[in-house]
């Protein structure tokens, strides 16, 4: 079962690379880039299509409960740091919000989908980060996701962590917290690996079908918005 995190934001560390986004700030980027990609109909967003994307029960690790107010506090933090702009649209009735991190940080559309999905799931395999990128970007071959894991380690984005006892794949975190959460990162996973194989196996199918659900569901909610 997933924790849900609570409506609590965790220190942010100091770091060296220059990022040092506290948790709720990783959220709320991770899900203005990826929403970017996937609803490009209703992006910008507005606070409330935040708030939900930020809370989502698939493709979140590990699930939030944000309010209202604490992304609007989250939002007014990354406007500081100038990673986020409010979009004035002629006509709305309400406020909407866009990233900058393309413009800020030079990032192609591969290197934000798989900065985005390394934000919103955590530290991953090369081959998980490939097939949870379907939806914002395909990659044709692992290589490709290597090529764009290194170019996000040169910007001190990511990094490749240690090989944990039992596993066989290397796994790579992003460095948006600072390189103290990624450690922190890695020791969680070792402590609690492994599972045993055939669990893993499992699991992640579990994850990969939630994916797959969650993309049906947003296609057919498209689909119905054209008879509406």
């Amino acid at each position: 079962m997933t924790d849900t995190v609570p409506d609590v934001p965790a220190a942010a560390p100091e770091t060296r690379s220059g990022f040092d986004l506290d948790d709720f700030e990783v959220r709320v980027l991770a899900v203005l880039i990826e929403k970017s990609f996937v609803t490009p109909d209703t992006y910008p967003l507005s606070v409330n299509a935040l708030v939900t994307g930020c809370n989502q029960l698939t493709g979140r690790e590990p699930v939030m409960s944000l309010s209202e107010a604490t992304v609007l506090a989250t939002l007014d933090r990354l406007v500081e740091r100038g990673l986020v702009t409010q979009r004035h649209q002629a006509g709305a009735r309400v406020a909407k919000w866009e990233h900058q991190i393309r413009l800020r940080h030079s990032l192609t559309p591969p290197m934000q989908a798989v900065l985005t999905i390394l934000m919103l799931r955590g530290a991953q395999t090369v081959g998980e980060i490939r097939a949870r990128c379907e939806r914002m970007h395909t990659f044709t071959s692992t290589a490709d996701v290597e090529g764009v894991l290194e170019r996000l380690n040169d910007k001190g984005m990511a990094i490749q962590l240690p090989k944990a006892p039992g596993t066989k794949e290397a796994r790579y975190t992003h460095l948006m917290s600072g390189e103290a959460a990624a450690q922190q990162s890695f020791e969680t996973g070792e402590s609690s690996a492994p599972r045993g194989g055939r669990v893993g196996e499992l699991e992640e199918e579990v994850r990969r079908l939630r994916q797959q659900l969650e993309w049906l569901t947003n296609e057919f909610e498209e689909f119905r918005k054209q008879f509406q």
